[in-house]
């Protein structure tokens, strides 16, 4: 079969692979930088060829109740903001992984705190992995780099979100949602019927019929015991995704003494910053977490046993920061260098904080 190879934006190109992946519904709500993958799927207008429902809701509230809806009966469902839109969607999130349901949600990352600015961050690291509503619950989130990235973990967040009946977050920024590279589209799969769905997902509530049980989805326990053996079920499925779903890549790390750790458009920027500092004989090397949560932690433990220091590079007041020095336990130092306000940081900049905080 022949590929399908587009120049497309990071936004375009997950409104391209969500159509392609068999996804039932789209509800969302526009806001910069991401007002694109809405954009994207109505003019692609999926509903004469895959029945795909796309609906721009009256607001981001309303969107993940949409969401929380389609999500009850079996349905492969999405939404997309960024930072202050998603803070608005918190507490339907919050609900929706308490309901143990998959969706996917998509968070094109600008600067804050408040309206803040267009221009990219990472400050809403702690707002996606740490469960930015209420309660004791968690997300898988996946820290795309690059815009194929971008199209390839709309199908990946899905896969998870359905293994582990869990809410997945692709948390982007504005360099990517906006960068424009090649990518390659995955073929189209057909939607679920809704006999698949009821076959497929025995929990999901499709009506009592042909001697199907009536399930009720909720996230409402008023009993305490009971409430507690549900939230003990929830970190009993976190410590599996911790222990089977960690994803990374690794740079120039074998025979480095000191390693950059970054996500997303940082990693790029520190990945030619490993070449500068090795053209200067600065052995570096680079971690990049693809996903954010659950954390390569015990693979930073592991590097802190033969490198000498850490340097996280973020587009935030440092957040990441804390939980490399948590898997690093005290055994190395770790410093942070960032930037704020929507402004990127340089491969320059970042070899002489490395230079300045780190190297001895």
């Amino acid at each position: 079969m022949k590929e399908d190879i587009r120049l497309l934006k990071g936004n375009e190109a997950i409104a391209m692979a969500a159509i392609r992946c068999g996804c039932d519904g789209y509800f969302g709500y526009p806001i910069t930088p991401q007002s694109e993958i809405m954009e994207t799927l109505m003019a692609e207008q999926p509903w004469e060829d895959t029945g795909m429902v796309v609906l721009q809701a009256e607001s981001e509230v309303a969107a993940i109740n949409m969401v929380y809806g389609g999500a009850g009966c079996g349905k492969k469902v999405m939404t997309s903001s960024s930072s202050p839109g998603i803070s608005l969607k918190q507490e339907g999130i919050s609900y929706i992984a308490g309901a143990e349901l998959p969706c996917l949600i998509v968070n094109v990352v600008r600067g804050g705190p408040g309206l803040g600015t267009i221009q990219p961050s990472q400050a809403d690291y702690f707002q996606a992995v740490k469960g930015g509503g209420h309660g004791d619950y968690k997300l898988i989130v996946l820290a795309p780099n690059s815009v194929q990235e971008m199209a390839d973990f709309v199908d990946l967040g899905f896969e998870l979100g359905f293994k582990y009946r869990n809410p997945v977050m692709i948390l982007s920024d504005g360099i990517i949602g906006q960068m424009m590279e090649r990518v390659v589209l995955p073929p189209q799969k057909k939607r679920l019927t809704e006999a698949e769905i009821e076959e497929k997902y025995l929990w999901a509530t499709t009506g009592k019929k042909n001697n199907r049980k009536q399930n009720v989805i909720t996230s409402l326990e008023l009993d305490s015991e009971s409430m507690e053996a549900n939230n003990l079920r929830f970190q009993e499925k976190y410590q599996v995704m911790q222990e089977e779903e960690v994803r990374y890549e690794e740079y120039m790390s074998d025979d480095a003494d000191y390693m950059l750790v970054a996500f997303g458009s940082c990693a790029r920027i520190c990945h030619k910053a490993v070449e500068l500092a090795r053209e200067q004989g600065i052995k570096v090397g680079l971690l990049r977490p693809i996903t954010l949560f659950p954390f390569p932690k015990k693979q930073i433990a592991e590097l802190a046993e033969n490198k000498k220091g850490f340097l996280t590079v973020e587009m935030n007041a440092g957040q990441m920061v804390e939980d490399v020095r948590l898997a690093v336990c005290g055994k190395k130092p770790v410093e942070f260098f960032g930037r704020l306000g929507g402004i990127v940081p340089t491969p320059d900049e970042v070899l002489e904080a490395l230079k300045t905080k780190v190297v001895q």
